[in-house]
């Protein structure tokens, strides 16, 4: 009986090491998925700054108003508004897909940290976008300026003028025709863009009661990214232009590449 005891004692006990021996180890909980990319036809991330060191607009308020209401009915963006400087990091870039120089102006206080990451958020993809002041902004970085394609010289037209539509198939100009008009505060610059540049709208000279080529909105490249600059948007009428508005958000839509 002792010796049947014994026996069952050590069945068990070897049936209690197998299974000791053979079982699974906790399994370990799944890892938590990254957010991943955004998809390809979701809206582009907008950082609209307006901030100023110098002259300031008063259309500022209605630039920033439009550009609200166009995200909202157009749904082709999201747009923040900003007059914060300290926006401008490269941590804070990594959230966007273009970066809006709106009616900018003066020496804007950016630290040498700032700037390059402005210029590898370009260089790496994304989209800079520049309205009317934007090149009256940052003429001590000269890298800004290659950037943007030119620095503001002067405005000796303040109006009514005709423009004149150069390429009428990108994605800013469809639908506006060979020109049109309005009243506006037309820019010259120090050195004509247009060997740099690829010219979208150009001044009529006749128009003005002078001769010349006087580009007014172009495009251009920088490593992968891109940009665009208006020279339009002095005064709120135009902000409330759908003609210029249409312009600003096929703008939008061809510096977003992802989108």
């Amino acid at each position: 009986m002792r010796r049947h005891w014994r026996v069952l004692l050590v069945v068990v006990s070897l049936v209690a090491v197998g299974a000791a021996c053979s079982g699974s180890a906790p399994a370990a909980p799944a890892p938590t998925p990254g957010p991943g990319p955004l998809p390809v036809d979701s809206p582009a991330r907008v950082l609209m700054l307006t901030a100023t060191a110098g002259f300031r607009h008063d259309s500022i308020d209605t630039a920033r108003e439009v550009m609200t209401t166009l995200a909202s009915t157009t749904r082709a963006f999201t747009v923040t508004t900003t007059e914060d400087l300290s926006t401008l990091s490269g941590a804070t870039l990594a959230s966007y897909d273009v970066l809006f120089f709106a009616l900018t102006s003066g020496e804007l206080a950016l630290s040498e940290a700032q700037k390059a990451a402005i210029l590898a958020f370009v260089d790496s993809g994304n989209g800079l976008l520049g309205v009317h002041s934007a090149t009256d902004t940052l003429y001590g970085w000269p890298e800004y300026g290659a950037l943007l394609g030119a620095y503001f010289r002067e405005h000796p037209w303040t109006q009514p003028a005709t423009v004149l539509v150069e390429n009428g198939s990108h994605p800013s100009t469809e639908g506006l025709g060979d020109r049109f008009s309005l009243r506006e505060e037309f820019y010259t610059f120090q050195v004509n863009p247009r060997p740099r540049v690829q010219v979208l709208l150009r001044l009529d000279p006749a128009s003005v009661g002078t001769t010349g080529d006087y580009p007014l909105a172009w495009t251009k490249t920088s490593g992968t990214g891109r940009v665009y600059y208006n020279a339009l948007g002095h005064f709120a009428e135009t902000w409330r232009d759908p003609r210029f508005q249409q312009q600003l958000t096929g703008a939008i839509r061809w510096l977003c590449q992802r989108c």
